[in-house]
Parts: C-alpha cells; structure tokens; sequence
C-alpha cells in the first residue's frame, strides 16, 4: 500500500538541489519535512515567525550556514 503524501510547490532552485541530491540526502530531507510538519501539528499554535524563528534555529544547530543552504539551493 502508498503512504499517502502532500504535495508542496518548490521554485526551480529548490526542484534542481532535490533532483540533484543523493537518495540518502533526499531521505533526510523528507524526515526533517515530516518531523517538522508533526511538530507543527501538535503544538500550541504559534506565528509563523515563531516557527520561521525555531526552524532557523536547529537549522543552524545542525551546521546550516547561508552559504550551504545557496550551495543546496543551486543544486551543488
């Protein structure tokens, strides 16, 4: 049986860095994706720049700098 799935748009950029990713990146894409949409769903409600904020934060935790989400983002 399918897993269901959602559909969300993306720019070209952000296609080519998935297409361009390996298949264990693009696991762990889709696991970070998931793990921060059920957070969304069980917490409180909050404001988007409250979520921007904290996404931001483990983002940056986890090694994300501006240079390497662009490098994601042209497909490097």
């Amino acid at each position: 049986m399918d897993k269901p799935s959602i559909v969300i748009p993306a720019d070209a950029e952000m296609l080519r860095a998935y297409e361009a990713a390996t298949p264990e990146e693009r696991c762990r894409m889709q696991a970070m994706l998931r793990l921060w949409l059920r957070e969304l769903a069980a917490a409180e409600p909050r404001s988007l720049e409250q979520i921007m904020d904290e996404v931001a934060a483990k983002a940056k935790a986890q090694g994300m700098t501006p240079e390497v989400l662009e490098s994601i983002l042209k497909g490097e």
